[in-house]
């Protein structure tokens, strides 16, 4: 068994399931002398700056979290998600807990993506919050988190690709192909920084993957729910900026026919 330390969305049980971990048990963390910041940043640009921590020497500073166990084997889908080795470092610290200290692993964010302007997005602070909340960590440390200024979203419009492209089924989703709601694109000129996007989304349907990181998420999203479109407003919203930031990180290649998808094409 692992001790992993979540400190951002990783601290709610929700969010955590929903990238494939479930701990065997949980329980609230201290990590003294350092502090929590949001300046890693998402490699998706308008979901903003995601949780970092760094040491400040300070004891008095800290950050609170909670204390997962783990199974060792969920070692490599927790440095898959936490971009470990691209976006962040894995390091081996101490944390206090209410049976003492204890040693743990936690995500710290590599120095080429961050950037200290950024901010959390409200959707991603909500998680936070969420996992805090259910953690019973100290209500100040709640209140501070909740009074945190939040990344302004912007409003787009319905997305509406060029009509050429292919007409893509399942069996001409290569690789360096993704989907999401309905829409094709090719990753393979992706910029160095979605190096791990081009891993996880590889062959793959992603929009349930996005729609369980809301947070308004239960984790119980299906993707038959999008192919008939019972979504509701909030959740269109979310599928309809990430169809305009695929397009502006990826290439809009198609369309796609969701007939008989194996359930190995769906991310979620």
């Amino acid at each position: 068994m692992i001790n992993y330390f979540g400190y951002g969305s990783n601290m709610d049980f929700t969010s955590l399931k929903a990238k494939g971990v479930v701990p065997s048990a949980s329980r609230a963390a201290a990590l003294l002398g350092w502090r929590l910041v949001f300046n890693v940043e998402h490699f998706f640009r308008h979901e903003g700056g995601v949780g970092n921590i760094e040491p400040t020497g300070n004891p008095d500073d800290r950050v609170l979290g909670v204390l997962h166990c783990c199974d060792e084997a969920d070692l490599a889908a927790l440095d898959q998600l936490e971009a470990y080795g691209v976006g962040y470092d894995r390091v081996v610290i101490n944390v206090e807990t209410p049976l003492g200290t204890e040693q743990a692993l936690a995500y710290v964010g590599l120095p080429k993506f961050v950037n200290n302007a950024c901010l959390p997005t409200r959707r991603y602070l909500n998680i936070l919050l969420r996992g805090a909340i259910s953690a019973g960590l100290d209500q100040n440390y709640i209140a501070e988190l909740r009074a945190h200024p939040v990344l302004t979203p912007t409003t787009l419009p319905p997305f509406c690709p060029a009509p050429t492209g292919r007409h893509f089924d399942h069996t001409g989703i290569e690789p360096h192909l993704t989907v999401l709601a309905g829409s094709v694109f090719d990753m393979t000129n992706a910029r160095e920084a979605h190096s791990i996007g081009k891993d996880w989304f590889g062959g793959k349907e992603v929009s349930v993957f996005h729609l369980r990181r809301m947070d308004t998420s239960d984790g119980t999203e299906q993707l038959e729910d999008v192919v008939a479109d019972r979504l509701r407003d909030d959740q269109r919203e979310c599928l309809n900026t990430y169809l305009h930031a695929f397009d502006e990180e990826y290439e809009y290649v198609g369309t796609f026919d969701y007939t008989s998808l194996p359930a190995e094409m769906r991310l979620g």
